[in-house]
């Protein structure tokens, strides 16, 4: 039986730092990704702390650093609304990521979110990434890197708790429905996230330390699990970037494990 690995937690004074130090490991990931095969293949995520990432790696200091004609874009969940709706997670990446680096379309595979169709929007986007990876059914995709936030209810991506998303088994994308602002939406799979060969939780904020403190010390039954606490790569790393303030309720024991090696 293969062991998983517990999370590394970096744990970073405020949520400016967090971006920097995520971009720096984003920047080496890429870097290795690159020369190993050529080709760095990144799933990303909405929110403000991804955002503030993707202004640190579009700076000039950072942005000379990777090869990005050889970075592959694609999304871990969409709202289901048009690109240029401000609630669009690939609106905000292409204001804040795409556009300043000058990213080809070609190297950008968004979700259709504004699709009338979600489940078939779904299925077109799994199609779409066994095509880009060269996988097939029933093999999944392995993404280099997947970026991912945390909700103050316990989701990430859009797997909301009570969901039936979080019970999907053999599809890599499902729509799924979000308790609050705009509810369709579109989101991978526990599946796939977990076959990543580094997942980045992103968090900051005094706001989510009660639930970071649940899911990363939590020991709640099965059915009861904050969809957070269900992501740990089979094969792969997972890595939790923290602001003080997001971690200010976890035990001594765990914010001594702060790493800054790469």
């Amino acid at each position: 039986m293969t062991m998983r690995a517990g999370p590394e937690l970096r744990i970073i004074e405020n949520s400016e730092e967090v971006a920097a130090e995520a971009a720096d490991l984003f920047v080496w990931l890429g870097k290795q990704a690159i020369q190993a095969s050529g080709r760095f293949r990144v799933a990303l995520s909405g929110g403000s702390t991804p955002s503030a990432l993707y202004r640190a790696l579009a700076a000039p200091g950072l942005a000379r650093q990777l090869d990005w004609t050889q970075v592959d874009f694609f999304f871990g969940d969409e709202r289901c609304v048009p690109p240029d709706h401000p609630e669009s997670n690939f609106g905000m990446a292409d204001a804040t990521l795409f556009r300043p680096l000058a990213i080809k379309q070609d190297r950008i595979f968004r979700m259709h979110g504004e699709a009338k169709d979600q489940d078939q929007a779904a299925r077109e986007y799994e199609t779409v990434l066994h095509r880009q990876f060269g996988t097939k059914p029933p093999a999944r995709p392995r993404f280099d890197l997947i970026l991912l936030g945390l909700g103050e209810d316990g989701h990430t991506a859009s797997l909301f708790p009570g969901t039936e998303a979080l019970h999907e088994r053999i599809r890599l994308v499902v729509p799924n429905r979000s308790p609050k602002g705009v509810a369709p939406r579109l989101t991978l799979t526990i599946p796939i996230v977990n076959q990543a060969q580094t997942v980045v939780f992103l968090v900051s904020g005094g706001s989510k330390a009660s639930v970071v403190k649940q899911v990363l010390e939590g020991r709640e039954p099965d059915r009861t699990r904050p969809p957070a606490q269900l992501i740990h790569p089979e094969q792969g790393r997972l890595i939790w970037f923290l602001d003080q303030a997001a971690a200010s309720e976890l035990a001594l024991s765990k914010q001594g494990l702060v790493s800054h090696e790469e």
